[in-house]
């Protein structure tokens, strides 16, 4: 232990409150010293605290210490409070339930983590007296009246200081303390703010347009208050009268009730995804409500721009999905009663995330989560959704593959993107347990050796076929992402030096590789599951490239050709790379600017401004696909997944792919459409741009560029340009 972990492990305390969801409790502490010198505040939580001296918010991080794998482990801050400290001071810290013990999962528990939150504090302050030490359990710190009636992710906050609350003084917190410490290197943070675009009067109600669908929060200014108390309810699109649509959201209100108070009102625990806005109980004036945008620590490396005004929003829309959904951990939306960190959608996304942003840390920081996570079981299995609650035995491996790939998939791509090998050496042993689990496994209901046979969700919200289908037709998807896991381990493993694991995983992978072309794929490369994702997860995943590969291969662009694309989370990612690789660039094209129902330009041009969960989220009549899983509605307007197209604009409309880890060695390779137009875009200092007539390229490294003739130049560092030939 290093640090504050050891003394922070000592001094939680908590209310003998009985439970009830959405309390915080608000804990104050006197503190005196003379002359000052340094004062350091370290502080964590089981659940969400928010500390404050002298009124003032110490630190700028929301949802602190941060969402992790409570059982095994927390992160802690710590904090430079010398300059915030008078003489004469008054800590007080805000506790709330967050995901530790608050409602949260599709299934709307509580206490999934524990019965109550608890909170723990150091405050160590050097003065002319010397060094002392105020702690969280010192018998001087006590309870005082929450300003909250209600806080949580889901439904919101209802704020009141007014209300009267029964006291209750802390106690020495009794439950279970997680063994590892960590301070935290990464928070979630406000980071633009997001105007007003549009205020519409309807009724006894405004509806407020911020023209952009995002997560985050708004705040009240009470001094803009004519009345004393407003409501606030959020919403991704509006109904066809004009009034917000919330059916979406399901059991989340996502709500702000706010009592006229004080000073200017910003929520602590709870955050939203919207564009809209309804306001009631008071009128609308300008400066009243400012709302932000907010996201994980991420520093934007990727940019793009062209003249076709939809693709070039279809860019800006994977770009704000990301923003949206990179919380903590990468969520599926940020709106509806779910809001976990989905291992299938991150994965899928992750590589156009790390070209839109630096990810380095977020991702670490997931696959600490996923490693402690996979340690609750004795499968070794990866759960769909990390950090997993305790009890989730099951689900992750029989009904989730896909979704625990994640597992192997990111630490090969961060070792690509970034150069590093870190992930794979940490990480080596949770990718082995999990494919030990999928070869363990490989039988399944019916007994196919070498292959996993049963039910799966497969490619998820492909079109034309319903998730009835695709469940008990997963097979050739489901044993793609074994077959891939091998291929992974064999790399790892030769890569790390371990000989015995790469012969291991080697004769496994080609056994499975031939029973999967023996179950799945007929000799004259028809899939025997007939549908878009099996022919693309075969070709990118499974096959050999040869003649079987080549039928398979021609069987899918005459399907695409004449359905359009009919894809799910997975299999859309590959598309488009696949037929450029392989000659198809106008075919790809020609599907990038697809206008309709289950292409990319019908969700732009139906005004979208985040990617959609579904393809069809609002159909052709403009009504909202409500279509139910499981008895809830499964319509998101934010969900990041079919942004995975984001890798198409960097690595083929730009060209820019790493020929060497980390892009030690570059391969620039543009590709140009007369109606892309011109474009123009940059990966950290690797800039392309296309002016119509010549390609504008800087290099910070060697780098291959391939021009759209064919003609091949070897360049070094430094800014090149090329006229290109008339198409």
């Amino acid at each position: 232990m290093r640090g504050y972990e050891m003394e922070l492990k000592k001094h939680f305390i908590t209310t003998n409150r009985p439970y009830r969801e959405g309390t915080v409790e608000v804990f104050q502490q006197k503190l005196k010293g003379t002359n000052i010198k340094k004062a350091t505040l370290a502080i964590t939580a089981l659940g969400l605290y928010e500390a404050e001296l002298n009124g003032n918010k110490v630190g700028d991080a929301l949802f602190t210490p941060g969402f992790t794998y409570y059982p095994k482990h927390l992160y802690y801050q710590s904090y430079d409070v010398t300059g915030m400290l008078t003489g004469e001071d008054t800590l007080t810290v805000y506790l709330a339930q967050g995901w530790y013990c608050g409602r949260f999962t599709f299934e709307n528990k509580v206490q999934i983590y524990g019965e109550c939150p608890a909170v723990s504090w150091v405050l160590t302050v050097e003065d002319k007296d010397g060094i002392r030490r105020f702690c969280s359990d010192d018998p001087a710190v006590e309870a005082v009246a929450s300003p909250y009636d209600y806080a949580g992710f889901y439904d919101g906050e209802i704020y009141n200081e007014n209300h009267h609350q029964d006291i209750i003084q802390p106690v020495k917190f009794e439950g279970h303390i997680p063994e590892h410490f960590e301070e935290g290197t990464m928070s979630v943070r406000i980071r633009e703010e997001m105007p007003v675009q549009a205020v519409t009067r309807r009724g006894d109600v405004t509806i407020l347009d911020f023209g952009q669908n995002f997560a985050g929060i708004i705040c009240i200014d009470p001094k803009k208050m004519k009345g004393n108390c407003l409501k606030l309810r959020h919403g991704e699109i509006l109904n066809a009268d004009g009034s917000l649509y919330t059916a979406n959201l399901r059991k989340a209100k996502a709500e702000t009730v706010y009592h006229k108070g004080s000073g200017i009102y910003r929520p602590r625990f709870t955050y939203m995804g919207f564009r809209y806005v309804e306001l009631s109980g008071v009128p609308y004036e300008e400066g009243l409500l400012t709302a932000y945008a907010i996201h994980s620590d991420m520093e934007r490396t990727g940019h793009f721009a062209c003249e076709n005004p939809l693709v070039d929003q279809l860019y800006r829309n994977q770009v704000w999905g990301q923003r949206s959904n990179y919380i903590e951990v990468p969520t599926d939306c940020p709106q509806r009663d779910e809001r976990m960190g989905y291992t299938g959608d991150g994965h899928v996304f992750a590589l156009t995330g790390a070209y839109n942003f630096h990810t380095e840390a977020f991702w670490s920081k997931f696959l600490k989560d996923i490693r402690h996570s996979q340690a609750a079981n004795k499968e070794g299995y990866v759960a769909p959704t990390v950090p997993a609650p305790p009890g989730v035995q099951g689900i992750g491996f029989m009904s989730m593959l896909g979704w625990g790939n994640c597992v192997c998939i990111v630490p090969e791509m961060l070792y690509w993107q970034f150069g590093t090998d870190r992930y794979i050496r940490e990480y080596y042993d949770c990718m082995k347990a999990f494919v030990d689990c999928e070869v363990r496994k490989m039988g399944g209901l019916f007994g196919k050796k070498n292959l996993w046979i049963a039910p799966s969700l497969g490619d998820w919200l492909a079109t034309g076929r319903d998730v009835k289908y695709m469940a008990m037709h997963n097979g050739p998807v489901s044993n793609a992402f074994i077959v891939n896991d091998l291929r992974i381990m064999v790399w790892a493993a030769t890569y790390l030096g371990k000989t015995d694991d790469a012969e291991k995983y080697a004769v496994q992978l080609e056994k499975t590789r031939d029973a999967y072309i023996k179950a799945f794929v007929k000799k004259d490369g028809t899939m025997k599951d007939d549908y878009q994702g099996a022919y693309v997860m075969a070709l990118k995943m499974v096959l050999p490239k040869g003649e079987l590969w080549n039928k398979v291969y021609h069987q899918l662009v005459q399907r695409l050709t004449r359905d359009g694309m009919q894809t799910g989370f997975f299999a859309t990612e590959h598309i488009l790379p696949l037929l450029a690789d392989n000659g198809d660039e106008k075919l790809a094209f020609d599907l990038l600017l697809d206008e309709r129902c289950g292409g990319w330009m019908y969700q732009v041009k139906a005004g979208a401004t985040t990617t959609w969960e579904r393809w069809d989220a609002i159909k052709p009549d403009g009504a909202v696909n409500e279509t139910k899983s499981n008895g809830d509605n499964m319509v998101s307007f934010n969900h990041y997944s079919f942004g995975s197209v984001g890798k198409f604009y960097y690595q083929y409309i730009l060209g820019i792919q790493p020929m060497e880890p980390g892009f030690a060695k570059i391969k620039i390779r543009p590709r140009i459409d007369s109606r892309i137009g011109t474009f123009s875009g940059s990966y950290k200092d690797i800039l392309v741009a296309y002016d119509g007539k010549t390609l504008h390229i800087s290099t910070p490294a060697d780098t291959q560029i391939i021009l759209p003739d064919g003609t091949v130049h070897e360049v070094g560092a430094g800014t090149y340009d090329f006229p290109v030939k008339e198409q």
